[in-house]
């Protein structure tokens, strides 16, 4: 018999070992990402008081007529911005990223860097 392997029960252990190092203050709260096969999605999370200070994702109002399609680079690009400048109104410039189990790399990537473009700082 062939076992199957599951990749998001995989994704959630190598999320867990993140984020046993990982952990946001009111200082400097936590980027928490998440990715669908449509659509991504990123908060800022303050670990201590267990309260999400902002959130962003692809389905928000403000992105709805610049995407063709939510499920690629440019759309986590817009996403990182978005978060960004969300972040920067109520005061927040640092925030200690966690890429959610995933590799830093494609859309994860394209969200850190359309944030730093907005002036967050990791």
């Amino acid at each position: 018999m062939i076992k199957r392997i599951d990749k998001n029960k995989i994704r959630l252990r190598k999320h867990a070992r993140v984020r046993k190092k990982i952990s946001g203050t009111p200082e400097k709260p936590r980027l928490c990402v998440f990715r669908s096969a449509k659509h991504i999605y990123a908060q800022i999370i303050d670990d201590v008081n267990s309260t999400t200070l902002v959130a962003a994702s692809s389905l928000d109002e403000a992105l709805k007529g610049k995407l063709n399609y939510t499920g690629n680079k440019e759309a986590a690009r817009e996403v990182g911005k978005l978060i960004g400048t969300k972040a920067l109104e109520k005061g927040i410039k640092q925030v200690v990223f966690d890429r959610g189990g995933y590799l830093y790399h494609g859309r994860i990537k394209e969200l850190a860097d359309g944030a730093r473009e907005s002036g967050l700082e990791f």
